[in-house]
């Protein structure tokens, strides 16, 4: 019995400096950039996000990150686009509806950076990507009483990696699409309550 007590002693500090945070999906944006016919740049977002943030306020770097997209959401305000982009030319969300994200490792960096080093699923196929993070912001209260932090990530990968490889040729040269695909995310997570609010 005291070997017992000496057990949950020890492990009561580290769970006492260990906080759940979920992502708020009307203030998390998940958008992306890739070039077009090489000339120009078409942006388009996600619209619906979801995730959980396990934040070791002791040591951020042994926090973990989980988050999914629903890859029909996706927007780049053009109808007939964006119907193309659902396809199986590209992301087929009818075979692939989610995009994963589940972290492995946190580094830090500079003061207020990080790099969150983890698994992205995508058209069924698992990366390991490196997201360069900025953040946390300092927590807030916001007009209801939660709490409240912020932070963005970028990462750039390539679309073929994930095969995601439909593309024409140009008559000129060149191709329709480009392969390398920029990642902004900017997140707002709220902080959960011993009573889960």
């Amino acid at each position: 019995m005291p070997r017992l007590l000496i057990v949950v002693a020890l492990a009561l500090p580290s769970l006492a400096r260990a906080a759940s945070w979920n992502l708020d999906p009307a203030h998390t944006s998940v958008q992306f950039s890739v070039r077009h016919l090489m000339v120009s740049t078409v942006r388009g977002a996600f619209g619906k996000v979801s995730g959980t943030v396990q934040v070791d306020e002791k040591d951020l770097t042994r926090s973990k990150i989980q988050a999914t997209i629903d890859a029909a959401s996706i927007d780049t305000r053009v109808e007939k686009r964006d119907t193309h982009l659902k396809s199986p030319d590209f992301l087929d969300v009818a075979r692939y509806p989610t995009i994963v994200f589940v972290s492995k490792k946190v580094e830090a960096g500079a003061p207020g950076h990080f790099k969150v080093i983890g698994d992205l699923t995508l058209h069924g196929v698992t990366r390991e990507v490196s997201l360069d993070v900025e953040g946390p912001t300092p927590e807030i209260k916001d007009p209801r009483g939660n709490t409240r932090a912020g932070a963005q990530a970028t990462t750039t990968i390539n679309r073929k990696d994930f095969g995601l490889t439909w593309n024409q040729v140009l008559e000129t040269g060149g191709v329709a699409v480009g392969d390398e695909v920029t990642i902004t995310i900017d997140v707002e997570a709220t902080k959960q309550t011993a009573a889960g609010g």
